[in-house]
């Protein structure tokens, strides 16, 4: 059973100087690669799998496993194109860069609101 993303705040508390694209993988628990991943899609809306595998350079396979995972988190919308032969293909589109801030933004505050929480329920017992 898949619990959703696991955070890896951990991770981000550890540096002090902390680039964008670490702040995503931590906290959207996605690894650097699907990160490289959204930000090709931002400049190659409406991208196959087959597309993001060329400009990646990396297997098709390696690529939709983190377009699935992207998907998953919300970072990347998928649709459906019917191809004039029959058949179709899907699609990849990645959110925009500022609803990917505002999703990171709320993130943090979700867990800086349970971090709180536990500070303020903390009433001196200890183990």
């Amino acid at each position: 059973m898949d619990e959703g993303p696991r955070h890896r705040l951990d991770e981000l508390i550890e540096r002090s100087d902390p680039d964008f694209r670490t702040v995503m993988s931590c906290v959207f628990g996605i690894e650097d690669h699907e990160t490289r991943t959204y930000f090709a899609l931002l400049d190659r809306p409406g991208s196959t799998v087959e597309e993001l595998s060329a400009a990646l350079e990396r297997d098709r396979s390696t690529v939709n496993r983190s377009l699935s995972t992207l998907t998953e988190r919300g970072l990347v919308r998928r649709d459906r194109r019917l191809l004039d032969g029959g058949g179709y293909v899907y699609q990849y589109t990645a959110i925009a860069l500022p609803e990917a801030k505002a999703m990171l933004h709320d993130a943090l505050e979700t867990w800086t609101e349970s971090v709180h929480g536990v500070i303020n329920g903390f009433d001196g017992d200890r183990p």
